[in-house]
């Protein structure tokens, strides 16, 4: 089973080049970032987790930019975004960044998406909350054309682009797409356009549907086990044992954004417990 870590970075935690270092000298499989360009004072919609929204949040990097900073300083450590909020982004610069940051790095990114909880974050770039999964569908269908296509093109309900030229293309044919959410839908998506699904550990039992997500690979023609199931989270030394034998792919450990003197103890004890 890989195993990967997640932060978010801030100009309080751990240098991002630092971690991803320590990361690669561990044994880590990939590392993964999140995404939110800003947090709006009012708040129309509730934090999912419970509770008032975690100061970072506030205070996040932008994940392609720290992505290709840690690329710089690492060669087998993969690149994730966790998640990439594909409704607040243009699906050119997305195409483009993505593609970019995978020239960088030699073929290690990891795409993350999903469209994102916060109404009124998303309503400051100019989407429409209701809508949001759908333009993320279409939005990525369009980054998917210009990653694959000398001359791409898409004519979609929200995407409508005539030829163009988006050079280079990605090292990986394609980008691996990992889609975030919970069951069924976004486990539907992962498996109609993606390589890999991560559900959402606050809604998603992995014991009751982890079956039916396989059992959907294979109703849709996918060879099952074909798409990569990661949980993110940290819950004790059981967990890796109850992850494997339930077949999840990779477990996605969560970092608190703190500086090194407290994060690199928790590489220590994380990489004692995966038995790296």
């Amino acid at each position: 089973m890989k195993v990967g870590a997640m932060m978010f970075p801030t100009d309080y935690a751990i240098k991002p080049v630092e971690l991803a270092v320590a990361l690669e000298e561990r044994g880590f499989e990939s590392v993964w970032l999140p995404e939110h360009t800003h947090i709006p004072v009012s708040r129309k919609t509730p934090f999912p987790g419970g509770g008032d929204l975690p100061q970072h949040y506030y205070d996040t990097l932008d994940p392609f930019v720290t992505l290709g900073a840690m690329a710089a300083v690492t060669k087998k450590l993969l690149l994730g975004t966790g998640i990439c909020l594909i409704p607040q982004r243009d699906p050119i610069h997305l195409a483009k960044e993505s593609a970019s940051v995978d020239y960088i790095s030699g073929g290690r990114l990891l795409l993350g998406i999903g469209a994102g909880w916060n109404q009124d974050e998303l309503e400051n770039h100019g989407s429409d909350y209701d809508s949001r999964f759908k333009l993320m569908d279409d939005r990525m269908a369009a980054v998917q054309a210009i990653w694959s296509a000398e001359k791409a093109e898409h004519h979609g309900p929200f995407v409508d682009l005539d030829p163009i030229y988006c050079n280079p293309k990605p090292v990986q044919s394609p980008i691996p797409v990992h889609v975030g959410g919970g069951w069924p839908y976004a486990a539907k998506r992962a498996i109609k356009y993606g390589q890999g699904w991560m559900p959402i550990g606050w809604f998603t039992d992995p014991a009751e549907v982890l079956p039916r997500f396989r059992q959907l690979e294979a109703e849709s023609g996918k060879e099952p086990g074909s798409c990569e199931v990661s949980m993110f989270g940290s819950q004790g030394p059981d967990y890796f044992k109850q992850c494997g034998d339930l077949g999840i792919d990779r477990i996605v450990l969560d970092l608190p954004s703190e500086p090194a003197d407290n994060v690199l103890p928790i590489l220590d004890d994380y990489a004692k417990m995966a038995g790296m």
